[in-house]
C-alpha cells in the first residue's frame, strides 16, 4: 500500500468516525483503534491461522478485536494485555470492492469499526450479523 493510499484511507476513517455518535467514538478512548495495512504474522498466529493461509487471511481480514469483552472482564484477567481494535486497510479496501467507490469504502470502514466495537460489548458473530454488521 502506498503512502497516498494510506492517507486516503485514513482520511476516510476520520470522516467515518466524525459521523458516529460521540458516545461511540468515546469508546475508542478506552479501547485503542490501531490501523495497519494488514495483520502481522504474530496476530495471525494468535488467531490460530495456519502459516500456509497467512497470505490469504492478511489480504481479506478487515478488523480484529483483541482482549476480554465487557461481559468477560474479571479480576483474574489483570496483568493481561489491554483490549485493542485493529483495522486492516487492505482487507477493508478489498471487501469494499476497491478504491473506485469511496462511499462503499467508507461504509465498509464504518461496518468494520462498529463490528469490532460490538465484540467489545460481548456481541458474537451471529449477533453482529443480525444487526447488519456481519
Amino acid at each position: 500500500m502506498t503512502d497516498a493510499e494510506r492517507a486516503r484511507f485514513d482520511t476516510l476513517l476520520e470522516a467515518v468516525l466524525a459521523e458516529l455518535p460521540a458516545r461511540v467514538v468515546a469508546l475508542l478512548d478506552e479501547v485503542p483503534l490501531i490501523v495497519m495495512d494488514e495483520p502481522t504474522p504474530g496476530l495471525l498466529r494468535s488467531l490460530d491461522v495456519p502459516p500456509e493461509q497467512w497470505a490469504t487471511e492478511a489480504r481479506t481480514l478487515c478488523g480484529l478485536y483483541s482482549g476480554h469483552s465487557v461481559l468477560e472482564r474479571s479480576v483474574e484477567a489483570s496483568g493481561e494485555l489491554p483490549e485493542q481494535i485493529h483495522l486492516f486497510r487492505r482487507g477493508t479496501v478489498r471487501a469494499a470492492g476497491g478504491w473506485l467507490d469511496e462511499r462503499a469504502l467508507a461504509d465498509e470502514i464504518r461496518i468494520t469499526v462498529l463490528h469490532e466495537i460490538g465484540h467489545h460489548f460481548g456481541l458474537d458473530e451471529e449477533d453482529l450479523e443480525r444487526l447488519g454488521y456481519g
